[in-house]
C-alpha cells in the first residue's frame, strides 16, 4: 500500500537576544520574522498537524459532520450525522484503504479539521489519476490558523507520492468564503455536484414519464361534447362524463 506516513510539521520558534520572534517552519524554508521587539510582547503561533484519522477521532468528526451539514443555516442533502460508534468503524476501514485516506487536522492538538481523500481514474478514457478533496471542513473557532491550507497540502504531497497529476476539490456552491480561498490555490469550477436520495430520484422519473391524464381527459370531453351535437355515436372506449379517473400524484417540488 503506497500510502504516505502522515508527521507533524517541523516547525520552531526562536527569540533572539533582541527579542526578535522567529520560525522556522519546513514548508516556507529559511526562519521569518514574525514581529516582537525588547518592549513589545509576542504572539505565539499555534501549532498545526494533519495526520490520518484514529478511531479515537470518531466524537470529533461527528461533530464536524454535524457542523457541516448545517453549514450557512440552510437544509443540508448530506446524510445525517452517525452514532460515534458507528464513526470508529467506518474510521477503522479506512486506514486500510490504499485508495482513500480520511485526515484530521489538529490545532494545539485539538481536532478542528477533515477531509476525505479518493484516488481514482479522472475519467473512463483516460488513464491519468486525481486526487479528490470531499467533505473539506474547519470548525469555525479555528478558522484563520491555516488548517485548511495544511490539509490541501497533505492532499498535494500524497497525489505527487502516487503521481497523480490532478488534484479536485469538493465545495459546497454557497461556501463563498471557501470557494475564494480554492481559487486563489489555482482550482477553478469543473462543474456542479448534486445528491439526492435514490428513492427521490426514482419517484420523480415515475412522474415524468407519466401520461398527463388532465389533458388527455380535457380532449377526450371535448371531442364527446362535439360528437353529442352532431349527433353521432361515441367510439365504444370512449368514457363516460362520469366516469371514475383516476390522477397520477403531484410531483414534489424540485427544491434547489
Amino acid at each position: 500500500m503506497n500510502k504516505l506516513v502522515s508527521r507533524p510539521l517541523l516547525s520552531a520558534l526562536h527569540v533572539t537576544p533582541e527579542g526578535l520572534l522567529l520560525r522556522e517552519d519546513e514548508r516556507i524554508g529559511p526562519s521569518v520574522h514574525l514581529g516582537g521587539g525588547p518592549d513589545r510582547e509576542v504572539a505565539v503561533v499555534a501549532a498545526v498537524e494533519v495526520r490520518d484519522a484514529r478511531a479515537g477521532d470518531a466524537a470529533a468528526l461527528v461533530a464536524m459532520w454535524r457542523e457541516l451539514s448545517t453549514a450557512a443555516g440552510l437544509p443540508s442533502r448530506l446524510p445525517a450525522p452517525p452514532s460515534e460508534a458507528a464513526a470508529e468503524v467506518a474510521v477503522s476501514k479506512h486506514l486500510d484503504d490504499p485508495f482513500g485516506r480520511l485526515l484530521v487536522g489538529e490545532l494545539d492538538g485539538q481536532v478542528h479539521g477533515m477531509a476525505y481523500l479518493r484516488r481514482t481514474a479522472i475519467s473512463p478514457l483516460h488513464d491519468d489519476t486525481t486526487v479528490t478533496i470531499e467533505y473539506l471542513h474547519v470548525s469555525d473557532s479555528a478558522r484563520r490558523h491555516g488548517l485548511g491550507k495544511a490539509l490541501i497540502a497533505e492532499a498535494v504531497a500524497w497525489a505527487e507520492h502516487e503521481s497523480c497529476l490532478h488534484l479536485a476539490v469538493v465545495a459546497p456552491a454557497i461556501a463563498r468564503e471557501a470557494n475564494r480561498f480554492l481559487a486563489r490555490l489555482g482550482l477553478g469550477q469543473a462543474g456542479v455536484l448534486r445528491f439526492a436520495n435514490t428513492h427521490t430520484v426514482r419517484r420523480r422519473l415515475a412522474a415524468e414519464h407519466a401520461p398527463n391524464l388532465l389533458a388527455l381527459l380535457s380532449s377526450r370531453r371535448s371531442v364527446i361534447a362535439r360528437r353529442a351535437q352532431l349527433g353521432r355515436p361515441l367510439p365504444a372506449d370512449a368514457p363516460s362524463l362520469g366516469a371514475d379517473v383516476s390522477y397520477p400524484a403531484e410531483p414534489e417540488s424540485a427544491g434547489t
